[in-house]
């Protein structure tokens, strides 16, 4: 993304015209890369987002709520919904943000750090009560842009040492370390991972391949997918990994729906699980128990991270006082799920 220029001029109560001015499109251009910034070429989007933040401009910003008028809205932002494993996470922020009078605005942000900057500008334009992101992965101009917006603000999925504001999540590090210690003990040593390509579990990655090494095991390969998962990218990448790799042991996958679509490959080989090939998934989703063999999964308590992450948000609004308060870090932790797949 290109840096903002010093002399650039800072404008008050900016206009769509002052950011393509400044950006040097068209006002077309402008609205395109605010409401579908997948149809603007990268060079063009950064140009117009850096425009942005030098003018200060936030579209249909409404007029400044009179002192304890609130909109009653809070906004969660996730990456996707074609990944089942945050649904959970969605009803339980929303039945408790529901009982408190409150509802949840929906963004969707993608896995790209400067969608997530345009969304969150546009978000806070709507003047929202409180706002829950997914992971704790920003660009600067979003922090900064988040520091000053005067409202609770919950990451969410992660765990790391400096919260913009409060933090529920569990470390994806741990998860990778778990998982390594638990499949070594199990006897496993030509070890390959199926993974979208996703920031957090990249970091899971890293925490099996470290240690892994530790006890002198490499990784035999790493497959990369495209996101969202689909049964279907796993079974393609799979097979990848069989092409090139036969004598692998075990498959650890970021999702259970990428692990899906490995033992579907590996039954379509007529390779058993675990016997021939083994598989382990990530999310313990509501299938994972009924495949054909049960799934081997890491569970993760979406509805604890949704419902703590709205309380959190109540409380520090002053509309919530039963029980104890939520802490500024919540660990939710998760639990390595072993069934027949491995």
């Amino acid at each position: 993304m290109e840096p903002l220029q010093p002399d650039e001029p800072y404008i008050t109560s900016a206009t769509l015209n002052d950011v393509a001015r400044v950006a040097g499109v068209s006002p077309i251009t402008v609205s395109r890369a605010l409401n579908q910034p997948q149809l603007v070429r990268p060079g063009t989007l950064a140009r117009i987002q850096a425009a942005v933040r030098a003018t200060g401009y936030a579209r249909s910003r409404p007029p400044a709520a009179p002192a304890g008028d609130r909109s009653k809205l809070v906004a969660l932002i996730l990456p996707t919904v074609a990944n089942p494993i945050f649904a959970d996470m969605v009803q339980a922020a929303s039945d408790k943000l529901t009982a408190g009078g409150y509802q949840l605005l929906l963004g969707l942000a993608g896995y790209e750090i400067w969608r997530e900057e345009i969304l969150v500008e546009t978000v806070l334009s709507r003047r929202p009560d409180g706002l829950i992101l997914t992971g704790t992965l920003h660009s600067d101009n979003t922090r900064r842009r988040l520091e000053s917006a005067g409202i609770p603000i919950v990451e969410t999925w992660d765990i790391t040492p400096h919260p913009i504001d409060m933090l529920v999540g569990f470390s994806h590090e741990q998860v990778g370390h778990t998982v390594a210690a638990r499949m070594l003990q199990k006897g496993y040593r030509r070890i390959a991972i199926l993974t979208a390509n996703d920031p957090r579990a990249a970091r899971r990655n890293l925490g099996l391949q470290a240690a892994l090494a530790r006890q002198g095991v490499g990784v035999v390969a790493t497959e990369t997918v495209t996101t969202p998962a689909s049964l279907q990218l796993g079974r393609e990448g799979c097979a990848r990994l069989l092409a090139a790799h036969p004598d692998i042991e075990l498959v650890v996958c970021s999702s259970d729906t990428l692990a899906q679509g490995a033992m579907t490959e590996a039954a379509s080989r007529g390779m058993r699980v675990p016997q021939a090939l083994a598989v382990l998934g990530f999310g313990d989703l509501n299938f994972a128990a009924y495949t054909f063999p049960p799934m081997s999964s890491v569970r993760v308590d979406g509805v604890a991270i949704g419902a703590i992450a709205a309380q959190a948000i109540l409380e520090r609004l002053g509309e919530s006082t039963n029980g104890p308060r939520v802490p500024k870090v919540t660990d939710t932790g998760f639990e390595l799920i072993e069934r027949g797949s491995t």
